[in-house]
């Protein structure tokens, strides 16, 4: 009982810094371009946060917690573990100031205190049943066709924005600030909705196999600590993230940030609704990049995104070594 408590609770403070990199994303755009003050955009966030994991299902946290086949009672050591790791790794990288990717983390968590556990066939691989990513392989597919997806809707809307907006007067600008609002709500939905539910799986996992549980169905209780955890994450300690989003890639203008937030916010949500586990980080990055490639390939600092892509590339194996490290204290628990 000891150590199915403590697991949830870092797997809450996990979430937390999963808030420090991902939530930050939801209100680097908002912030940067000055459309609204911190306060009011960690406000903003915390309300649709909470919204997104209480209105889109569940589909994410299937996947997650689908991905580990070990024993009932070696569940709780082997999710604790890695979601220590996971935990380990965030807070470094947050550190640094580079928005890794938490759900990267996780898998690699999950992977690494799976495999020393019960070798290769403690984890689930899967690939994709139809739209929807099955186990490790459908959660890397996610995680290397989002970026992709976002970069090119943004790159896209950047351009047809420029073609739209070229001869528009300049009190446009007001109407586009107040459109950030929207499309900042609209992304830290999505958010909540995608990654909250990383979280929400471990710790439903967590109870069917302490028995507290009988099927997988994420409880009430579960989604609104998931969600709270990313906006406390949000408030305390996400600025750092804040500033390499919102100015480190490219400094984006209100209209970058539009176009950028909204791009995120569909291949989030849409990958919410199929059950594919995301990086906000990599979808909000990616956009960012793709608004400053269409619009001045020069001004976007392509050493920050060289750094971030290679964070974005250790993540997994760091994470799954530093879940591995964990898992000899937590067969202790």
């Amino acid at each position: 009982m000891a150590g199915l408590a403590v697991a949830v609770v870092v797997a809450l403070v996990f979430d937390v810094t999963n808030g420090f990199h991902d939530s930050a994303n939801a209100v680097a755009a908002l912030i940067a371009t000055r459309a609204a003050r911190p306060g009011s955009a960690v406000v903003l966030a915390a309300t649709f946060h909470v919204l997104g994991p209480l209105l889109v299902g569940t589909a994410v946290a299937d996947t997650i917690g689908g991905v580990l086949r070990v024993p009932a009672h070696q569940v709780v050591p082997v999710a604790g573990a890695a979601v220590t790791g996971a935990l380990a790794w965030n807070l470094l990288t947050w550190w640094q100031g580079l928005p890794s990717s938490s759900s990267h983390g996780l898998v690699g968590g999950l992977v690494g205190a799976g495999l020393l556990q019960g070798g290769i066939r403690a984890v689930r691989w899967g690939g994709v049943h139809g739209i929807r990513p099955v186990g490790v392989v459908g959660v890397l597919i996610s995680l290397v066709v989002s970026p992709l997806l976002g970069f090119g809707a943004a790159a896209a809307g950047s351009r047809a924005a420029q073609r739209a907006l070229r001869r528009a007067p300049s009190r446009a600008e007001r109407t586009i600030r107040r459109g950030e609002w929207v499309t900042a709500a609209t992304l830290a939905f999505s958010h909540g909705a995608n990654d909250a539910q990383k979280t929400m799986g471990v710790i439903t996992l967590l109870l069917v196999s302490t028995g507290h549980l009988r099927v997988f169905s994420v409880p009430l209780w579960v989604k609104l600590a998931a969600a709270a955890a990313l906006t406390v994450g949000t408030s305390l300690g996400g600025w750092r993230i804040v500033h390499t989003v919102g100015s480190g890639i490219y400094r984006i203008r209100p209209i970058d940030g539009l176009v950028s937030q909204s791009a995120s916010a569909a291949v989030i949500l849409s990958a919410a609704l199929v059950g594919g586990p995301v990086s906000t980080t990599h979808v909000v990055a990616s956009s960012v990049v793709g608004v400053g490639s269409a619009r001045r390939p020069r001004h976007v600092r392509w050493h920050v995104v060289t750094e971030m892509t290679l964070a974005w590339v250790v993540t997994l194996p760091a994470a799954a070594v530093l879940s591995a490290a964990a898992l000899p204290v937590w067969r202790l628990a």
